[in-house]
């Protein structure tokens, strides 16, 4: 497409839900045609949550786009895809892409995410090594997987038990390895994590913890073993899901404030005013937390890219919404609400309440931190989840007796 000659131009860098949520909510605003979307990918923002899960088991699976392309020109916003920003200069007002084109802007946005964490003394691009986190590695993967009988997964957080559940759904044997004590540590408290290691124990996933992993053998392109705790272990296939790195190269290089992540306020401007930065790729301020954190959710990505709508379009509001997150692993649905406090505090007490029927899988964990209701975590339960979300943005501090009874709506506890 043509290069742009406005310079009331908003650029916008990145494909992921906050660059989508953000050109929907300008869009509606009246804004499209101030809108050029510079996008890596060769194609527009799709939904990424269902790459881990259905995608992978179906070969005719497509990816789910957030608005079609058709949209996106009626709206008068302008695509650059499969033409990667290569550099910002913030005080000519330009970027750079891959293909050699100069685009001007008066407000920029990095909507840049994140990319995958690589393990150290493993080569790039080998041929059973996978990662996920764009439509490119899920379609490697999923052709991975139609070959492998035996899927070795590193790392125990969100994706890589989604990936396993899914892998043990096709019929292949799982094995996850977890350097830590416990499955999704930073992510979910002990209890949640005993339930789902047990869960998944009974699904015959086998699941190392505290394990120990290196002596990598290479011959070619494949990694043809691992030790696992000084075990040689042959692999078939081997998925890395050790977390993800924020995009900042960009950021950093132009001299914006970063500290992993992009420094924003909560207005979600930069250390320079005329550039925002919304999404995984951010680090912001949280009234509820009193400090500043960085998270991956695609809640927070939507959330932030309202904020980054009302910014631009001069009706700034503070960014203060409440933190919410999930995972569906084979038979589990995960929710989360809040933030959950730190294992070490003191003066915290957690309340289960039992889920719809009699059904042990299916509970919710309330954590109190002295008396003040700080999170909920639930199990197939999407009702206590929906109803403890209202609960905490209207501010109630439910009494825990009440919680306790699954015979209590949450419901009445909003009155």
């Amino acid at each position: 497409m043509s290069e742009m000659n406005n310079m009331n131009d908003i650029l916008i860098i990145g494909g992921g839900h906050a660059a989508a949520q953000l050109c929907a909510g300008l869009a509606e605003a009246g804004q499209g045609a101030r809108i050029h979307l510079v996008c890596e990918e060769p194609c527009a923002p799709y939904h990424r949550p269902p790459l881990s899960k259905a995608f992978l088991k179906n070969a005719e699976e497509a990816t789910q786009p957030h608005k079609a392309v058709d949209w996106y020109r009626e709206a008068g916003i302008t695509l650059h895809l499969g033409d990667a920003a290569t550099s910002i200069d913030r005080a000519a007002h330009t970027v750079a892409l891959r293909s050699g084109a100069v685009l001007p802007w008066d407000r920029l946005v990095l909507a840049t995410g994140t990319r995958a964490r690589r393990l150290a003394g493993l080569p790039d691009n080998l041929a059973n090594v996978a990662m996920l986190r764009a439509a490119d590695e899920a379609h490697r993967l999923r052709s991975q997987l139609a070959s492998a009988q035996h899927v070795i997964v590193l790392g125990g957080g969100f994706i890589g038990l989604e990936v396993a559940a899914t892998a043990k759904a096709m019929g292949k044997t799982v094995r996850v390895v977890e350097a830590a004590p416990r499955l999704m540590g930073r992510a979910v408290s002990p209890g949640l994590s005993a339930h789902v290691l047990a869960v998944h124990r009974a699904a015959d996933i086998d699941i190392v913890l505290n394990a120990k992993v290196g002596g990598f053998e290479i011959a070619g392109d494949r990694l043809l073993s691992m030790e696992i705790d000084g075990v040689a272990v042959p692999v078939d296939l081997l998925l890395l899901g050790i977390g993800a790195v924020p995009e900042t190269a960009l950021a950093e290089a132009a001299g914006l404030e970063c500290a992993d992540g992009i420094v924003v306020d909560a207005h979600m401007q930069t250390s320079d005013a005329a550039v925002l930065a919304i999404g995984d790729c951010t680090r912001f301020p949280d009234r509820r937390a009193g400090r500043a954190l960085r998270l991956e959710s695609v809640a927070n990505a939507n959330e932030q890219a309202r904020t980054a709508v009302a910014t631009l379009t001069g009706a700034p509001r503070p960014h203060d919404a409440m933190p919410w997150f999930w995972s569906e692993q084979g038979g589990m649905r995960l929710q989360m609400v809040g933030l959950l406090p730190a294992e070490d505090a003191a003066g915290q007490a957690t309340v289960r309440r039992p889920g719809p029927g009699a059904n042990p899988n299916a509970f919710s964990l309330f954590h109190y931190v002295d008396g003040q209701l700080a999170c909920v975590e639930s199990v197939n339960a999407p009702v206590d989840h929906m109803m403890s979300r209202k609960l905490m943005e209207a501010g109630r501090n439910p009494d825990p007796a009440a919680v306790a009874d699954a015979a209590v709506p949450l419901k009445s506890l909003l009155v």
